[in-house]
């Protein structure tokens, strides 16, 4: 069925709106309707995403597909400028997936000021697809600064004792480093007239004079931030440990995969040479903050917190990935994006589910639930596993991609160097996941523990799709590859990449 000739990209955009009227209509001393609502809309919103892929999507097709470019403000040379193509595709659907799963997860953990909750949900869910599928620079950054509202309230209210100080902590950093991305966008309009990225691209006469290395950190300032890449991280353990644990999937699902799309689609095709030439030193960062998230994660008390650190471990390899230059890092890089998603987004989950029966996240408090929850323990196992990169799941296919991608890469001096650092993460992740996984499912039960409860059935439809990809995608990885070959072949065009690691 051919979709093309449909605003389906719009239609997917803002169809979340859609639910915001009827919340709004509906009282709020019926959280059922409410609930209902929300999750018939997100869920709409994942099947009309579908039709993005299977309505006329072409995977040998590099360029731009569905496109919508009609003029918004014409006097300054900005437009409505929508479209997707093989790297956003499979991040749009991400979106649309993890939202239905999240709000899922909140059926019984949100008991005040529901309607709200959904609401910025919905808000949050609009932002995050129209930065995946902005082609206007302006359009872009309105939907990026967009994002940070939803959640920041999402933190702020519905969040742990500390979620006001990690809510304001999480809107400054990101805020901070978007102020020198609008700089750079300016700069960029003004001096090309325009502020279309594929207008940008093709026409780069505006390279000669441009101080390319400026605009680049501009950029890069805001997206190291979101990724978050170290040392520019300590804003996520915060924001994590006190989210809701919806928001914390979202936040570890989607959010932080913001930052790693910009570096992509921005950073890559704006500035090739500068590119080029930082990747040194953010392959460094990016090798700095796989060995730090990991060794930072050992010693977690705070089973939430050990997961956020994780985070900076599993985003420094998709760094590495994407400053390779080559086509196996960037394709590498796409694919773990998806998979941090699915699986860090897993985990927050489990934590989640945990916590609703015992109120606390300290490891100490566990032991032996294995005996006790089996299912929860079987899925638990599945994606520890997934996320420590057990061939055969989601996670290795993209982290030895990520590396074969290093390994061929001449963007660093010394590539076998940095992959050797890189894989030491892979070893020191099994060690802070296996020791989390002991604590909690293995020895003995504690009195305490014996009355807990396994996982119901909304709970198990909750981790039902995400089990399935982890397993889909580690088995069968080609089709994922497909899609997004020839748009990362574009990529590595324009960046030089047959110049810095070949096919």
């Amino acid at each position: 069925m051919d979709l093309t000739r449909f605003p389906l990209v719009t239609i997917v955009t803002f169809f979340p709106l859609i639910g915001i009227p009827i919340l709004l209509l509906l009282r709020k001393d019926q959280p059922e309707p409410i609930k209902r609502a929300a999750m018939v809309v997100s869920t709409i919103t994942f099947v009309l995403s579908l039709g993005l892929l299977f309505g006329g999507f072409e995977m040998t097709q590099a360029g731009f597909q569905f496109e919508e470019n009609v003029p918004w403000i014409p006097a300054w040379g900005i437009n409505y400028h929508v479209g997707i193509d093989g790297i956003s595709i499979l991040l749009v659907l991400l979106t649309t997936l993890i939202m239905p799963i999240a709000i899922l997860s909140s059926w019984t953990s949100i008991e005040d000021r529901l309607k709200e909750y959904m609401i910025f949900m919905l808000l949050l869910e609009t932002a995050m697809v129209g930065v995946f599928v902005s082609l206007d620079l302006f359009l872009f950054y309105v939907f990026w600064e967009f994002s940070l509202v939803p959640m920041y309230f999402l933190i702020g209210i519905w969040g742990g004792p500390r979620r006001v100080y990690a809510a304001i902590k999480f809107f400054l950093y990101t805020m901070t480093g978007s102020i020198l991305m609008l700089l750079a966008i300016l700069w960029l309009g003004g001096t090309a007239g325009t502020f279309d990225l594929v207008q940008l691209v093709q026409n780069n006469t505006w390279l000669a004079g441009a101080p390319q290395m400026a605009l680049f950190i501009g950029f890069a300032a805001a997206f190291a931030v979101k990724v978050p890449l170290w040392p520019l991280h300590s804003w996520l353990p915060d924001a994590h440990v006190e989210a809701p644990t919806a928001g914390s999937v979202i936040l570890a699902g989607v959010l932080l995969k913001l930052g790693t799309y910009g570096f992509l689609r921005f950073n890559l095709s704006l500035f090739p040479e500068a590119s080029r030439q930082a990747a040194p030193v953010i392959a460094v960062l990016a090798i700095i903050g796989i060995i730090y998230g990991a060794i930072v994660s050992f010693p977690q008390s705070d089973v939430k917190k050990l997961v956020a650190y994780s985070s900076v471990s599993h985003l420094g390899f998709v760094m590495l990935g994407i400053f390779s230059l080559t086509p196996q890092g960037i394709q590498g890089a796409i694919l773990q994006m998806v998979n941090h998603g699915l699986s860090t987004g897993a985990l927050f989950l489990i934590v989640g589910f945990v916590y609703e029966r015992k109120h606390t996240r300290e490891l100490s408090a566990f032991g032996g639930l294995w005996k006790i929850m089996p299912i929860y323990g079987t899925i638990s196992l599945i994606v520890a596993l997934s996320s420590m990169g057990l061939p055969g799941l989601n996670g290795f296919v993209g982290e030895f991609t990520i590396l074969l991608g290093s390994t061929a890469s001449n963007a660093y001096g010394n590539p076998g160097l940095y992959t050797a650092l890189a894989a030491i993460g892979i070893i020191l992740a099994a060690v802070y996941i296996l020791w989390m996984f002991q604590r909690m499912f293995m020895g003995e039960v504690s009195e305490d523990n014996k009355k807990l409860l396994d996982l119901n059935r909304r709970e198990v439809w909750v981790m039902l799709p995400i089990v399935i990809l982890i397993f889909a995608i580690g088995l069968f990885p080609a089709p994922f590859f497909n899609v997004m070959s020839s748009s990362v072949g574009e990529v590595i065009a324009r960046v030089g990449g047959l110049i810095a690691g070949g096919h």
